[in-house]
């Protein structure tokens, strides 16, 4: 019955979601469509904190080394949306693969740390080569993409959301299969008791690398979304303040809900963008009351009374790491 009404309230939150672009203007269309590619990323930060376990601030990295990947792919060689979001993947988990030794050993602030610290080192980069990001100017005036060969280019506000919708719902569903895995239940697992985990003879790091270049790719598959979303980046959509709202949307959706960091990223997205035009210039301290309020009063989120994300029959912990013993998944 539980299952029925949650499949039923994402039938009807999927169906307004497309619906959504008749219903508002242009301009309501075109921030939806950024939202979408935020909250993407916000998911393959849930993936880190709340699945394997590894709080991180740094997921703007890959976001930004998808979008302008896609910026100069488009720019220079294909307009290709398929393609496109195939080299942002790309470009995502190459990022992350880099820098997994930097991670893969660090635990709770420490990672924080280490993640802010990349983030904000791409950003600088970006900032300062300007033969091909142009710069804190950014790069403007990016051509619009078509979804496949022979397809006619994403023209209007309204055919660019559809798109960035299609390609977000489809990652999304590839995400939650990959929880419903032996490698999902791993990550849990190891989340929950690495000690034990180890002493079963499974390689944890790998596990967590893994997870880390996984969330590359999905951040660099949102990057190739703005890009679509707005056909212009800069180096500030990249920002800390970036990395905070998302972290912020995730523990509001509840850190371990792919579900629940949708909906949380979409809201401060949502709250930020109403406040800037309200409030002007006190927007980040309403945004510092709400996080310093969700810590206090949903420690576990919103998203706490549908549980946890896992397969509707999971088992509890200990049997996740019985069933991590399967010989063919031994290290």
């Amino acid at each position: 019955m539980i299952r029925r009404a949650r499949g039923a309230v994402a039938a009807l939150v999927l169906a307004g979601l497309v619906v959504a672009p008749w219903m508002v203007d242009d301009y309501t269309t075109a921030i939806l469509a950024r939202t979408l590619a935020l909250a993407l990323v916000g998911v393959s930060v849930a993936l880190l904190t709340g699945v394997a376990g590894m709080p991180t601030l740094g997921q703007t990295a890959p976001y930004a080394a998808g979008a302008y990947a896609c910026a100069v792919l488009g720019s220079r060689i294909s307009d290709v949306g398929v393609v496109h979001v195939v080299v942002a993947a790309g470009a995502g988990a190459l990022l992350a693969a880099l820098t997994v030794p930097l991670v893969v050993h660090a635990r709770g602030v420490i990672v924080l740390m280490i993640t802010l610290a990349i983030g904000e080192l791409v950003v600088t980069i970006l900032g300062r080569w300007r033969s091909v990001t142009g710069g804190t100017d950014g790069l403007a005036g990016i051509p619009a993409v078509r979804p496949f060969w022979g397809l006619p280019v994403l023209a209007t506000d309204q055919a660019r959301y559809l798109y960035t919708l299609v390609v977000a719902a489809a990652l999304v569903g590839a995400v939650l299969l990959l929880l419903r895995t032996r490698a999902g239940l791993l990550l849990r697992a190891g989340r929950d008791d690495e000690t034990r985990l180890r002493a079963s003879g499974h390689r944890v790091p790998l596990q967590v690398s893994g997870a880390h270049v996984a969330a590359g790719a999905i951040a660099g598959a949102a990057g190739s979304l703005l890009v679509v979303a707005q056909q212009y980046i800069s180096p500030a959509d990249f920002g800390f303040d970036t990395s905070a709202l998302l972290l912020l949307g995730v523990v509001i959706g509840g850190t371990a809900s792919v579900g629940g960091a949708l909906v949380g990223a979409a809201l401060v997205i949502a709250v930020r963008d109403w406040l800037f035009g309200v409030l002007p210039g006190h927007a980040p301290l309403v945004l510092g009351a709400l996080f310093v309020a969700t810590v206090y009063l949903l420690p576990s989120g919103v998203n706490r009374a549908r549980g946890r994300l896992r397969p509707p029959s999971a088992p509890d912990a200990t049997a996740v790491r019985e069933h991590a013993t399967v010989p063919e998944l031994r290290a």
